[in-house]
């Protein structure tokens, strides 16, 4: 309970600890986004993966007046409680761009010791693809398109089972008020869409260790765009995954786990 509220998480291992921030797309999870990586992460370090605030497990709340700042201090909340004072951070599209976003405002906001960047940071276009992820309709033709935006192999968005799986994630009670809630504008307010515009996100400021990982054909990001983005910070690398869309840490798991794995060591002393 942090703060009177539900909170759900995934913990396991030894070792220097490792968090998992996972995505924000209709009915995303720990579980969902981190099913083909947490176990060989756990191999050889203490890894801890919580559900956001308004997804999996969590209480599903939204706070209209701070929006996503109330998900990153109940985020900080939660790390506080769990005595977490130094972490490589690992976040995936929304979770990697609310991690960012904070330190480079803040050294101090996170207890970020490095970070690794999946399908997160750079210029958001505005595209179909973007369009199936906030257009949702609470369907299972609604589902699948957004699995065709996520990942690149159509297998995945043809795996009726995975589908379904997604689905029923997303009409959990309170799961989809909670991610279009984000996406209320109210009518007094001039509208700006946070896609398709000029990033001016200042990654300069983040001066510890980053990974960032593109998947090759990742239809929600523009092409090419992890080593431009590692070039932005002071301490930035990049690895473009083959064959891969937004979600490559699910797409080409064992590839992207030892990418992660070997910089994980480096930053920690055990290369």
């Amino acid at each position: 309970m942090i703060d009177g509220l539900d909170t759900g998480y995934y913990e396991a291992g030894s070792g220097p600890t490792v968090v998992l921030l996972h995505g924000g797309e209709h009915g995303s999870s720990a579980e969902l986004t981190w099913e083909f990586n947490f176990h060989a992460l756990a191999g050889g370090f203490h890894v801890i993966a919580p559900d956001w605030l308004g997804f999996g497990t969590t209480a599903k709340v939204h706070d209209f007046e701070l929006g996503a700042q109330r998900r990153l201090a109940h985020m900080q909340r939660f790390l506080a409680y769990k005595e977490i004072d130094k972490a490589d951070l690992i976040g995936c599209s929304m979770g990697g761009a609310l991690a960012v976003r904070a330190l480079s405002a803040d050294s101090r906001s996170l207890p970020a010791r490095s970070l690794v960047l999946i399908g997160s940071g750079g210029n958001a276009p505005d595209n179909i693809f973007r369009r199936a992820l906030l257009d949702y309709d609470c369907t299972i033709s609604g589902m699948r398109k957004i699995v065709e935006a996520l990942i690149h192999d159509p297998s995945w968005s043809r795996n009726d089972a995975y589908v379904e799986r997604r689905f029923r994630s997303s009409i959990e009670p309170g799961a989809w008020e909670c991610s279009a809630a984000a996406r209320f504008k109210n009518p007094l307010v001039s509208v700006r869409s946070e896609f398709g515009q000029v990033d001016t996100t200042r990654y300069e400021n983040i001066d510890i260790p980053v990974l960032v990982i593109g998947g090759e054909f990742d239809v929600l990001k523009e092409p090419g765009y992890a080593p431009h983005l590692a070039r932005r910070f002071p301490r930035g690398e990049a690895y473009t995954v083959p064959n891969a869309g937004h979600l490559s840490n699910i797409e080409q798991a064992d590839e992207v786990n030892g990418n992660i794995i070997a910089f994980l060591r480096r930053v920690n002393g055990n290369s």
